[in-house]
């Protein structure tokens, strides 16, 4: 498989790549929104562009806040044909996990997925939708 294009995550107002697919269990879900590969390095067929929103008294969530996607024989797909009641923003409650975000110069190059290390890793820890904690780890070659 060849490397993807990441996902992008705006986090304290800086944007990050992010080799995680938050959309994929939604995905699972509701399994009448197919999308269809363009190319080799994007099989899931689509790349969303997400944020955390929110405030510290309240928690932050994380949104799905753009999205293009792709479906044989139509047009490229946006975040309001997708999610018609919410196009400026969709909270993700459906998601559990940890994002990664590489940070950093690349140190090896993997040609699959998200194989490839980098200097460093951001993690951020989410609970239905929820963000939980960050943490960073330092790369070795």
């Amino acid at each position: 498989m060849t490397a993807q294009v990441t996902e992008v995550l705006w986090y304290k107002n800086q944007e990050y790549a992010m080799c995680t697919e938050p959309l994929e269990l939604f995905l699972d879900q509701n399994p009448k929104i197919k999308f269809e590969s363009p190319h080799t390095a994007c099989w899931r067929g689509y790349i969303g562009t997400w944020e955390f929103k929110g405030s510290p008294e309240k928690g932050y969530g994380l949104y799905l806040i753009e999205l293009l996607g792709y479906q044989r024989g139509q047009a490229e797909l946006t975040l309001k044909d997708v999610f018609p009641d919410s196009p400026h923003g969709v909270f993700a409650h459906w998601f559990n996990g940890t994002l990664r975000c590489p940070i950093g110069k690349q140190l090896e190059y993997v040609h699959m997925g998200y194989g490839s290390t980098y200097e460093k890793d951001l993690f951020l820890e989410v609970k239905q939708g929820l963000f939980i904690s960050e943490s960073i780890t330092q790369n070795q070659q």
